[in-house]
């Protein structure tokens, strides 16, 4: 006769193999969902970043077009100066302001030489972020249309599954409350060590149904008294059940049948 703490054991297993059940069926949601969740996450991302770079190519150009006219006002300055002193030049008294007066004309028109270099340097500027911020413009054109395409998609997608996943997780919650912390927390770490997301299996075909290891007779005797919770010794999932299994019949492999 089986000891109270067998049962609770059993009991435990149990749940564990129902828990494995339900998060299989989510998992099989997730994957229904394919990458699509990461796919609008990235797109996201490089519309962030695009538009970083349009309002950055923006400032540029703005920039660019306010030194313009910096320059330009200090060319028109340049040359107003040099009209004043050259009128002055008929007036002088002497040598040496006729010097003084030709080396500030002089001085002036390499300001002009300078303002002139810098207008063409910054023009040449918002030619290339104009062409620049037109391809930006397009990219985030682009972006914006395919992330509404993968939008929709799993919004489709969400919008057929999203109450079957939020009754599974309901019913996989009140299973997790019933079992103790320490069991979750060592089922959890088994499952995310693991693609495929299986922590708990049975034995079939006198394997672990997660690797796929060689289990021993023995080892299936004490699965299947549930006495206590076995580990498979190769791959470290759960094992709850024994597949019943004729050692003596015929195998024949799924890829001879088809």
């Amino acid at each position: 006769m089986a000891s109270k703490k067998d049962n609770i054991i059993a009991e435990k297993l149990d749940k564990l193999s129902k828990l494995q059940s339900i998060h299989t069926k989510i998992d099989q949601i997730q994957v229904l969902k394919g990458e699509l969740p990461m796919e609008v996450a990235d797109l996201e991302d490089e519309i962030a970043g695009i538009s970083t770079r349009l309002q950055k190519t923006k400032h540029d150009i703005t920039a660019a077009e306010e030194n313009i006219n910096i320059r330009r006002n200090a060319a028109k300055d340049a040359q107003a100066l040099i009209i004043k002193y050259e009128r002055q030049l008929d007036t002088v008294k002497n040598n040496r302001e006729f010097d003084a007066l030709s080396k500030e004309i002089e001085l002036q028109k390499l300001d002009i030489q300078l303002a002139e270099r810098d207008i063409k340097k910054h023009e040449v500027i918002i030619t290339s972020a104009t062409a620049q911020l037109e391809t930006l413009n397009s990219q985030i054109d682009n972006k914006n249309e395919n992330l509404r395409e993968k939008k929709d998609e799993l919004g489709n997608i969400v919008s057929e599954t999203e109450k079957e996943e939020n009754e599974l997780n309901a019913e996989a919650q009140e299973i997790i409350d019933t079992i103790e912390p320490k069991l979750i927390s060592a089922y959890n770490r088994i499952r995310s060590t693991y693609r495929n997301g299986l922590a708990v299996v049975q034995v079939e075909r006198n394997a672990c149904g997660g690797c796929f290891g060689k289990v021993p007779p023995q080892t299936q005797a004490e699965i299947k008294l549930k006495k206590k919770i076995i580990s498979c010794e190769h791959c470290g999932r759960i094992l709850t059940d024994v597949e019943e299994f004729d050692e003596d019949a015929e195998f024949i492999p799924a890829a001879a049948l088809k």
